[in-house]
């Protein structure tokens, strides 16, 4: 999740009957969607003795202090696992991961009934996941083709807030409503809902 340390676990698994030493490489890049890096976030290397048959776990550690000002909008991480065999020929293996991290900042809490001409009061939540505070805040609302544009107060570590939005349908029929948060730590975080609007 985005604000939190990211923990992953490479298994190494030796299916021979021989001893083996394995060195490994490991990095880590945030990316943008076409996978172009932007930064180096992480950059390790260990050496691992695998017994016959044996397998063995070796713990990565990506903490949020790492990664979190190089993060773009497309909030993706590339790891690379790049894993020798010694004494082996030049025996290698290349390990990918391209991890995508999960917005839970925005809550959106509909009425039970919503219906045509008649006002309605929306819960929108949003939070700060991160371990420092964040300033500059400010909500979106996107509805009915209309754009509202909120500024909020800055918000502490981890906290979450609260508005209410009211407004009032003018037809029956689905509507979208779409949510984006921005601060000055971070951008973009979008939530949307679908309100089944009910005839008068």
């Amino acid at each position: 999740v985005f604000g939190k340390d990211i923990n992953l676990i490479l298994v190494l698994n030796n299916l021979s009957s021989d001893r083996k030493s394995v060195r490994v490489d490991m990095s880590a890049s945030t990316i943008l969607y076409t996978r172009r890096a932007v930064a180096e976030i992480l950059k390790a290397a260990t050496s691992v003795e695998l017994g016959p048959k044996q397998g063995k776990h070796i713990r990565v550690k990506i903490p949020y202090t790492h990664y979190g000002k190089y993060l773009t909008t497309d909030k993706r991480i590339q790891v690379t696992a790049l894993c020798e065999v010694m004494r082996s020929h030049g025996l290698k293996l290349l390990v990918e991961k391209t991890i995508i991290l999960e917005d839970t900042n925005i809550i959106i809490k509909l009425p039970r009934r919503v219906v045509v001409n008649k006002a309605v009061s929306l819960e929108i939540s949003y939070a700060n996941p991160l371990p420092e505070p964040v300033s500059r805040c400010v909500l979106l609302v996107t509805l009915m083709n209309q754009q509202v544009k909120i500024n909020l107060a800055r918000l502490a570590p981890r906290e979450r807030s609260k508005i209410y939005f009211e407004f009032t349908p003018r037809r029956a029929g689905p509507l979208q409503l779409q949510v984006d948060f921005s601060c000055d730590k971070f951008s973009h975080v979008k939530g949307f809902v679908t309100i089944a609007v009910a005839p008068a």
